[in-house]
């Protein structure tokens, strides 16, 4: 029989040994974009639980002390990984819920509950994952039960060498993996904290941590002005939504063309009754006058972005977190309003377009920096409306997030939004005036509707979908998926824009990252217009890590 205690201990000692391996994890991913970070979600998601242990009574039962363990993960859960490994502790919670003890039946009862958990999280489950190794260790011990065992520890020990010989099986389940020469990676790290757990179980003995496995929490922004750190080129943030008329003009390449010459970062988007409007201009008026030949206005705001710069530099401290008491914890705020925003975007000119757009909170993160479940909630739970929509802009993220409604005291909408574009697009097209899910179906559609291209490097050698890729070349990724492998960057975003503009596309808008510098983006634009001459192409300083250019084309 296990206590609350002895599972204590175990939680500690597992999530130190994913953080003394997790580097090794990370290196597992198969796809060699800079964004392995398998092991530190996980170790980040049980090291949420390890904080909260630390300063938990050692008397709590272990239906007491499972719960606080289950809690801890779901709030501090990062990434798909992260989300799964919080799933099955919620398994084991429920299953240990009126235990008091456990022993090595109650064990597996409280698996089963785990594989069940894991599994109904994902849409499609893929076999060769962590839900294999989860599973085939939970089968592993209901045999050992089966034949007579009851002691905890022993089936434990059973379950452990069920995950073991299940991750090693993975290369044969899926062939990516063969092909690459690894394991699954989060099956490995699944197979790491139960081994620091039976060490605890087996021997008393807590695996110790050999490295500082604490991250600050992410910045969560809400002021455009105050996270451009650049200088701020033009004056005034100029948004509205023309209504179409018959009698005039419906032309929303020839509105964006003009927008151009008059101010940047334009963003133009129509169907057949509206176009919406974005734009820095130092003449709103004649962004309006422009407008006004294709219809009526509505929806006008106009924001001097330089005041708002110099008011938010002077409460910085105010504007970019949250209110909390000395234990870290928030007051949600009143609704004030029907609906808000939250999006997740790296990089200040990113940010910054999304505040512009209409985002209440930004949080930091994206690859290589995922947000936790905990980290979202705060900014929903923060936003000053009834119902708050959450764009991930990350397919990583997404589990993370929709695990907000769990918590929330609003209504949470998350969309699927799998990359910046994709959520530059939903917001575009909502209408304050139509009902919940009409904004959501709308939103989502625009999303899918938009093409995604963006440029990194290749972090390590490796051998995918029949590339063979050197460390240091450059990637390039259609719609998340590897199209092709380049030596030169302009060459490479050059051709992976002609391979998203199709035969009905009009805009391209670049987004370029912190390692560009903005003249070698003009060579690329220019590049870009001599070989598709008719795209009308924005250019945007993101500031965003990993990626060097993200492509939005529409």
């Amino acid at each position: 029989m296990i206590t609350g205690e002895i599972f204590k201990n175990a939680v500690i000692s597992g999530a130190n040994n994913i953080a003394n391996n997790r580097v090794s994890v990370d290196e597992l991913n198969v796809f060699p974009v800079p964004d392995g970070d398998t092991g530190t979600n996980m170790s980040l998601t049980i090291g949420n639980a390890k904080k909260e242990l630390n300063v938990t009574d050692n008397s709590l039962p272990l239906s007491d002390m499972s719960k606080t363990v289950s809690g801890a993960l779901l709030r501090g859960a990062r990434g798909n990984s992260g989300v799964i490994l919080s799933l099955i502790f919620r398994g084991l919670s429920k299953g240990f819920k009126e235990c008091e003890t456990a022993d090595g039946e109650q064990l597996v009862a409280a698996l089963k509950k785990s594989v069940k958990s894991a599994y109904g999280a994902v849409m499609k489950p893929t076999e060769g994952t962590i839900l294999t190794v989860i599973r085939e260790a939970q089968e592993k011990a209901e045999v050992a039960v089966n034949d007579g065992k009851t002691d905890f520890v022993e089936v434990f020990e059973v379950a452990f060498e069920g995950a073991k010989e299940a991750l090693a099986k993975t290369p044969e389940i899926l062939p990516v993996l063969k092909k690459a020469g690894v394991v699954d990676a989060g099956g490995a790290g699944l197979v790491k904290i139960f081994e620091g757990m039976l060490s605890v179980f087996k021997n008393g003995e807590i695996i110790e941590s050999s490295e500082a496995t604490e991250k600050p929490a992410e910045k969560t922004a809400t002021n455009a002005a105050a996270e451009w750190e650049g200088e701020i080129t033009f004056t005034y943030c100029t948004e509205f939504i023309v209504k179409k008329e018959k009698d005039k003009k419906d032309d929303a390449l020839s509105l964006r063309s003009y927008l151009e010459t008059i101010g940047d970062c334009v963003v133009v988007v129509d169907d057949e009754s509206i176009i919406k409007v974005h734009v820095h201009t130092d003449n709103p008026g004649k962004a309006l006058q422009k407008g006004l030949e294709n219809g009526s206005l509505t929806n006008l705001k106009i924001e001097n972005m330089r005041e708002q710069h110099e008011e938010a530099k002077k409460n910085a401290e105010i504007e970019n977190t949250v209110q909390s008491d000395d234990n870290g914890e928030y007051t949600p705020v009143a609704p004030e309003k029907e609906y808000g925003f939250v999006a997740v975007a790296a990089g200040a000119g990113i940010e910054s377009l999304f505040t512009d757009l209409g985002a209440d909170k930004v949080v930091s993160g994206g690859q290589t920096m995922n947000p936790s479940t905990d980290d979202i909630l705060r900014a929903v739970e923060t936003t000053p409306a009834k119902t708050v929509f959450v764009l991930p802009n990350n397919k990583n993220i997404i589990m993370a997030a929709e695990q907000t409604t769990r918590f929330s005291t609003r209504k949470v909408v998350v969309l699927q939004t799998k990359s910046v574009p994709m959520g530059i697009s939903a917001m575009l097209v909502f209408d304050p005036d139509a009902d919940v899910d009409t904004n959501a179906s709308n939103m989502q559609a625009a999303a899918d509707n938009v093409g995604t291209g963006s440029v990194t490097f290749a972090a390590r050698d490796s051998d995918y979908e029949g590339h063979k890729i050197k460390e240091g070349e450059i990637l390039a990724l259609e719609n998340n998926k590897l199209s092709f492998v380049e030596q030169d960057l302009e060459r490479a975003v050059v051709k992976l824009t002609k391979q998203l503009f199709k035969k009905d596309s009009e805009f391209v808008t670049l987004i370029y990252g912190e390692d560009v510098n903005e003249a070698d983006a003009e060579k690329v634009q220019d590049a870009i217009k001599a070989k598709i001459p008719n795209a009308e192409i924005t250019l945007i300083p993101g500031g965003q890590p990993v990626y060097y250019y993200i492509i939005s084309v529409e």
